[in-house]
């Protein structure tokens, strides 16, 4: 694979794979952060934060035409004994905490759901099993809002699982306490007519430890938002990724590390692959270091394998730097083919060349898998990454 370190990339690649030039605006927005929908003009695509987004694919999110139907989205928390589990009206305090909507799908959903799920997990409350909580849609139109909050030194894994046919647009805020550490697995296994627009906020407390982990699968269009801020010094972030984009769908992220708070760090690893024709993948990075955040220390990557002709990655990290006070900071994008020399090792050793594509695919996401650090959660991507592959490699 080409690589480019610590430099915007703007290279092309063979075929259909075009990798995207840093943007110009980097991490700035076209309209100010705000929860009234009114506040944001209805996209065009010409737009920084749309270029890349199929609008007319969107059913309706984006210009308020699509209104939201009865029981389109289906909401279970299982969650161990300890956890506060509450539904919540608009006026509730604790919405809105983590971060403001940025575009005007989020401000969308922001102003139409009608009840919010809260999960609280106590302070100094630690967690030997993962909360769940399974979305499932079941056709039309879906807003919603949920809020996950971590007390000082409480510790959880939450698994989100999303599942079904729906259209929806959605805001999940991660509040974590002084000292807590929370993991959160987000997977996108959605019908292929679904349409899922999220945007994610995680305020880090003071010494606090956030993981995202984020797997896109389903879907006719995802477009997720994954944002992160500090509420005080010594805030660690790790923000993990691993999408498989098939023929026809759209599978955009959007990542903010928004680094405000001094002596905090941050890690982003985003890895994907790609088949068959007008498979697009949107990969976004923005770090923004603040003049005030002296002593960060961070680092962001994007890996793209494109299995197939007809397929498109679009990479473009970005990384906005107001204070020379730093540990360090740089970012890396590749996107490339098989590696014709690893798939003659494996060859030469007696491993026929459907199988060894099998494992060069595997061994590409096998780093992300095994992070995510609930056994049956990885044993199914890995079951789903062989489904994907019998399309592509067999």
């Amino acid at each position: 694979m080409a690589e480019a370190q610590n430099s915007p990339v703007g290279s092309t690649t063979a075929g259909a794979i075009a990798v995207a030039a840093e943007s110009t605006v980097a991490t700035r927005m076209s309209a100010p952060p705000s929860f009234d929908v009114a506040d944001f003009p209805v996209p065009h695509g010409r737009e920084e934060e749309w270029r890349f987004t199929p609008l007319e694919r969107l059913r309706g999110l984006h210009d308020g035409t699509a209104a939201a139907t009865d029981g389109s989205l289906k909401v279970d928390v299982d969650a161990p004994e300890g956890v506060v589990v509450e539904l919540v009206g608009r006026d509730d305090p604790r919405l809105g905490r983590a971060g403001t909507p940025v575009d005007r799908v989020a401000a969308q959903a922001y102003s139409a759901f009608e009840q919010a799920g809260v999960v609280t997990v106590p302070k100094d409350t630690v967690l030997t099993e993962p909360i769940r909580i399974s979305v499932h849609g079941q056709g039309g139109v879906a807003y919603a809002h949920q809020i996950v909050e971590l007390g000082a030194f409480a510790e959880a894994v939450v698994v989100v699982d999303h599942t079904g046919d729906v259209v929806t647009a959605v805001n999940v805020e991660f509040v974590l306490g002084d000292g807590a550490k929370l993991t959160v697995v987000s997977v996108q296994d959605w019908d292929a007519t679904a349409v899922h627009a999220a945007q994610h906020n995680a305020l880090v407390g003071r010494d606090a430890s956030f993981k995202s982990v984020v797997v896109t699968f389903g879907g006719d269009v995802v477009r997720l938002h994954p944002r992160v801020s500090y509420a005080g010094t010594g805030g660690e972030a790790e923000l993990l990724g691993l999408y498989f984009t098939d023929a026809g769908q759209h599978q955009e992220h959007r990542l903010l590390v928004d680094h405000d708070a001094p002596h905090c760090k941050s890690n982003v690893v985003y890895k994907g692959a790609l088949q068959g024709e007008e498979a697009h993948a949107v990969w976004i990075g923005d770090v923004l270091i603040e003049a005030k955040a002296e002593g960060t220390d961070t680092y962001e990557m994007n890996r793209n394998l494109v299995l197939t002709d007809g397929a498109r990655v679009d990479s473009v990290p970005n990384l906005e730097i107001e204070t020379g006070e730093i540990v360090g900071a740089g970012h890396a994008s590749a996107t490339g083919r098989f590696d014709d020399e690893q798939l003659f090792y494996l060859m030469a050793r007696g491993i026929p060349e459907h199988e060894a594509r099998r494992l060069v695919v595997r061994g590409f996401f096998a780093e992300l898998v095994q992070q995510i650090g609930v056994p049956d959660i990885q044993e199914r991507l890995l079951a789903r990454i062989d489904e994907e592959l019998e399309a592509s490699v067999a």
